[in-house]
C-alpha cells in the first residue's frame, strides 16, 4: 500500500514523541526528583523536621525522601505546609528543568480551605455551619479549582518536559469515629467530609489525566487506618495542633511510600530501617539546600486547623439559644446528640 510523504511523515513524528514521552520506568541512581506541594508531601505530621529556617515542616521521613532514599534519586523537597496552587507557582517551580527526571506534587486541599471546613466541622453541631462550610468548599472544588489545576499542571510541564509527573490525592480522614475530647465530628459530618476528599480527588484525577500526569489515590491504602482507627495513620486532633489530620510517620512509611513509589522509581518501596538511615543521612544536605529559598517559603501562610473556641461570642450565642451551659461537659454532649440525631433523621 501506497502511503503519502506528508502521512509517512507524520506517523514517523508520532512514533518518536511516543518513544520519547516521560514515563514511570524504572529510575536510575543519581536522578533529579522534584517534590512539590504542601504538607501532605512536605511530612507535616512526622513531628520530626528540617532546620531549613523555614515553617514548611519538611520531614526525612516523608514519603518523598523515603522514595528517594531507597532509589538513590537527587531529592529536592520543595514541598510546603500551608502551600496552595499559587504558591507552588511562585516558590517551587523554579526548581525544575530540563534536566528534571522526577516529580510529584500533592496540592489543591489548602485552595479548598480544607483546615477552615475542618475547623467548622469541629464544633458542636448546634453551634456550626458544617454543612456550609463544605457545600462551599465542593462548590470551589467544582467551579474554580480544575482551572488553577490546568495553569499549574501546564506550567510543571513547560518547566520540566522530561520529566514523569505523578499527582498524589488525599486519603479520608476519618472512618465514622472521632476519639478526640475537643473535637465534635458527628458520624453525618465526617461521611460528608470524606465524599468531599473524593470528590477532591476525582478533579485532581481529570486534571492529571488531561495533561498527561499520572494519579495515585490514597483512599483504599489508608482505608482502616483514618484518625482514631488502629493502627491510626492520620493524627487526630494533635499537640502541636499543625500536626492534626495529616499522615503520621506510619502514613508517610506505610501508606503513601509503597503507593507512590512505583510511578517515581519504577518498583515499590518497602521501608526498613536502612532506607530511613539512607533518608536521615541526607538531613543536613536537604535542609542547606532548602535554606537557601528560605526567603521565598517564608510567603507562604500557614494553613493549620483550629481548637474549637466554645467561649467566643458566636458560640455563647449559639448555646443560648439551644439552653447548652457552656460550663457544663455533659450540657455539651448532650445537645450535640440531640444535634446529631436530628441531622441524621433529615437526611434519611
Amino acid at each position: 500500500m501506497h502511503v503519502s510523504r506528508p502521512l509517512a511523515t507524520t506517523a514517523i513524528a508520532l512514533t518518536i514523541a511516543a518513544l520519547s514521552a516521560p514515563t514511570s520506568a524504572q529510575a536510575a541512581p543519581g536522578d533529579e526528583y522534584v517534590a512539590l506541594g504542601d504538607s501532605y508531601s512536605s511530612g507535616t505530621g512526622t513531628r520530626q523536621y528540617l532546620d531549613d529556617g523555614t515553617s514548611c515542616l519538611r520531614s526525612t521521613l516523608a514519603y518523598p525522601s523515603l522514595t528517594a532514599a531507597a532509589g538513590g534519586l537527587d531529592l529536592d523537597l520543595r514541598a510546603c505546609s500551608g502551600a496552595t496552587t499559587a504558591d507552588v507557582t511562585a516558590t517551587q517551580l523554579a526548581a525544575l528543568s530540563t534536566s528534571t527526571d522526577r516529580v510529584s506534587i500533592s496540592v489543591g486541599g489548602n485552595d479548598a480551605g480544607f483546615a477552615d471546613v475542618l475547623t467548622e466541622c469541629a464544633m458542636p453541631g448546634w453551634a456550626s455551619d458544617c454543612n456550609g462550610a463544605i457545600d462551599d468548599a465542593e462548590t470551589f472544588i467544582d467551579g474554580t479549582l480544575l482551572g488553577r489545576l490546568g495553569t499549574l499542571y501546564g506550567s510543571i510541564r513547560s518547566k520540566a518536559p522530561n520529566a514523569g509527573v505523578v499527582v498524589v490525592g488525599y486519603p479520608r480522614v476519618f472512618m465514622g469515629e472521632d476519639c478526640n475530647a475537643l473535637t465534635w465530628f458527628s458520624p453525618e459530618e465526617q461521611t460528608r467530609l470524606n465524599a468531599t476528599a473524593d470528590l477532591l480527588n476525582s478533579r485532581l484525577r481529570s486534571a492529571a489525566q488531561s495533561a498527561g500526569f499520572t494519579f495515585v489515590n490514597p483512599t483504599s491504602a489508608f482505608t482502616g487506618h483514618a484518625v482514631c482507627d488502629d493502627p491510626e495513620w492520620l493524627n487526630g486532633l494533635s499537640d502541636p495542633i499543625v500536626e492534626s489530620y495529616h499522615p503520621n510517620v506510619a502514613g508517610h512509611r506505610d501508606g503513601y511510600t509503597p503507593l507512590v513509589s512505583p510511578s517515581i522509581s519504577g518498583s515499590a518501596v518497602a521501608v526498613t530501617q536502612e532506607v530511613e538511615r539512607r533518608a536521615e543521612a541526607g538531613r543536613d544536605a536537604q535542609a542547606t539546600r532548602q535554606r537557601a529559598r528560605a526567603d521565598l517559603d517564608s510567603t507562604i501562610e500557614p494553613k493549620t486547623v483550629r481548637l474549637p473556641d466554645l467561649d467566643s461570642p458566636r458560640v455563647r450565642r449559639a448555646a443560648a439559644r439551644a439552653g447548652v451551659d457552656l460550663d457544663s461537659p455533659a450540657s455539651i454532649t448532650a445537645a450535640d446528640r440531640v444535634w446529631s440525631a436530628r441531622q441524621a433523621a433529615e437526611h434519611r
